[in-house]
């Protein structure tokens, strides 16, 4: 056999390997084994946004930040020990808020007084991001049910694996093409920041002396980088400093974020690069226009990326504590 089939029959087993696993997720999983699973991360998912309005936005960015780096298995809930720098202390991952971490930890919580040792970790995340998408006015889409928990979390995992404030579009490109993602699901996927939020240290560069000649990037909008400097004056000090991806509607999950890139009105420069980029700026401009397409566009892209990586059986686990593996 040469190597060409050899890496042929890998990639072939690999792939029905991993569709093997997804298929034995369902929509009903719970339905006997916890039959009040989704009322409960429901009605923890609603007091907690009411509670803390930033949490949808923390916690599709938790979700994300969770399945590129090997599935959606939880493993970004897992905390560091004195022998292991787990994934949620890698540097990019640092300014994950705390609110998603808390939103898992009541859900958890409160199913293991319910039904104790059935739920996952992995798909109360899962579940909980679906809800609170759906919560701020966009698109449901189905979330299969049955992921084990991963048991490895390791910092050294993350490198750059993950997309970054100022990332080229041709990197982005190829990071999502790693994970069996199109150039139409990155953008598509990217729309996530119609709610997110950034903070000013991962833009700071381009607002304050871009260069000798000119203050800001030419790429900003003028009158949003002046607001941006204004916003951001005391981030050196405070470093949790934030604005809103979408500055026109942040607290709605609508298409505005496409509509305002080809304005300048983008806040990062990876999303400034969208639509300067002709791969990606006619999705760009087709979200822009039909808010329809690009919800639909979203939701297939969701309900593929929810199952990318999931663990079953002895490759996984149902952790008793989300940040602690069982044993």
């Amino acid at each position: 056999m040469t190597l060409l089939h050899q890496l042929l029959v890998f990639f072939f087993l690999f792939s029905n390997s991993l569709l093997a696993s997804a298929h034995h997720l369902t929509t009903n999983y719970y339905d006997k084994s916890c039959p009040r699973f989704d009322q409960i991360i429901q009605d923890t998912t609603i007091n907690k946004q009411i509670y803390s309005p930033t949490t949808a936005a923390a916690t599709l960015r938790l979700f994300f930040h969770d399945c590129l780096i090997q599935g959606c298995d939880a493993s970004i809930l897992i905390s560091s020990t004195p022998f292991s720098k787990a994934e949620r202390d890698a540097d990019i991952n640092l300014s994950l808020p705390g609110d998603a971490f808390d939103l898992v930890v009541r859900a958890k919580t409160a199913l293991e007084l319910s039904c104790p040792g059935v739920v996952s970790c992995s798909d109360i995340l899962a579940v909980a991001t679906r809800n609170l998408v759906t919560m701020m006015g966009g698109p449901y889409y189905n979330v299969l049910l049955g992921r084990h928990d991963g048991l490895v979390s390791k910092a050294s995992r993350v490198g750059n694996n993950l997309p970054k404030a100022a990332m080229s579009v041709s990197k982005l490109i190829s990071l999502f093409s790693a994970v069996g993602f199109n150039t139409q699901e990155m953008v598509a996927l990217t729309g996530a920041h119609t709610i997110g939020f950034s903070h000013c240290k991962e833009f700071s560069s381009e607002i304050y002396h871009y260069s000798k000649s000119v203050q800001s990037d030419p790429s900003i909008n003028p009158r949003l980088a002046s607001g941006l400097r204004n916003a951001c004056l005391n981030y050196t000090k405070n470093p949790t400093l934030s604005v809103f991806n979408d500055i026109m509607s942040p607290n709605k999950f609508d298409n505005m974020y496409y509509k305002n890139l080809p304005r300048g009105l983008g806040i990062l420069k990876s999303d400034r690069a969208l639509v300067l980029d002709r791969r990606t700026r006619p999705f760009v401009e087709l979200y822009a226009k039909d808010e329809k397409i690009f919800f639909e566009a979203f939701r297939k892209a969701m309900e593929k990326l929810s199952v990318y990586g999931v663990k079953n059986g002895r490759r996984g686990e149902i952790r008793r504590r989300c940040d602690e593996l069982n044993s």
